[in-house]
């Protein structure tokens, strides 16, 4: 089983799926958090280094490695979509969606007809260079997640317009954009900011679309799992790796 079918199989029965930010761009660390056992990484070209040059060897390594590879795009345009698709990202998560007109061109720069109007080319990586059957790829493709980020407190009013557009697979809730814009910036532990992604939670369970969050510790990850989100996005490589290193260094100064 793929890990596209592996994701949408288990989101399917309820369960959560977890998985890094990547911001690195050494597919190294792609392959280090499927080996640990991650079910998905973000790559992230919106706040990263990550061109679309190397953005394909990221690819490969979640792909070799067995974890679902998601682009971040740098943002809504059909070019940003397409080409993340084009080198085979198993889904697409596009930031600062602001109303259902936007999610309805991202879902059909996202998608072939009759689902969409992506460009169309047959010689590029998610189509095998051009050696997987054209109909089958198109079949395939079609596949692909189509995951929007809503970040502002501006965008709640309009969130049931945009939650009724056909084809979002998830809604991520962006915490640290959300609580800048409820005047509390970095302060995603507040009771605002909770009370507002409960109830964006609440809105988009009633419209049967999962929802995601960002989170970076243990209780916020259990808060947000028990409150019914099921993708749950674990910190960021990179940070990661600095707690992991700060650790090492306060045990080792403290012999």
């Amino acid at each position: 089983m793929n890990t596209l079918q592996a994701f949408k199989d288990k989101l399917s029965t309820g369960k959560p799926v977890y998985g890094p930010f990547m911001k690195t761009g050494d597919a190294a660390f792609v392959e280090c958090a499927a080996h640990a056992g991650f079910d998905f990484c973000i790559l992230d070209m919106e706040h990263g280094p990550v061109d679309f040059f190397n953005l394909q060897n990221l690819i490969r390594g979640a792909e070799a490695s067995g974890i679902l590879p998601v682009v971040r795009t740098y943002d809504s345009s059909e070019t940003a979509v397409g080409k993340a698709l084009d080198l085979g990202a198993g889904g697409v998560q596009v930031p600062q969606i602001q109303s259902a007109e936007q999610a309805r061109e991202v879902i059909a720069a996202a998608k072939y007809f009759p689902r969409g109007n992506r460009g169309v080319c047959r010689f590029v990586r998610a189509a095998g260079y051009s050696s997987i059957p054209r109909d089958e790829y198109f079949r395939q493709a079609n596949e692909s997640l189509v995951i929007l980020q809503v970040e502002g407190e501006q965008v709640v009013s309009r969130l049931d317009e945009i939650l009724a557009v056909e084809g979002i697979d998830i809604l991520f809730i962006g915490p640290y954009d959300l609580s800048q814009s409820l005047g509390v910036p970095g302060e995603v532990s507040h009771p605002a900011v909770i009370d507002a992604i409960g109830g964006i939670t609440e809105r988009a369970r009633r419209a049967g679309v999962v929802t995601g969050v960002f989170c970076d510790t243990y209780e916020a990850a259990v808060l947000w799992r028990d409150a019914g989100i099921q993708y749950i996005s674990w910190s960021v490589d990179v940070g990661i790796f600095t707690d992991a290193c700060r650790g090492i260094v306060k045990k080792l100064n403290g012999f």
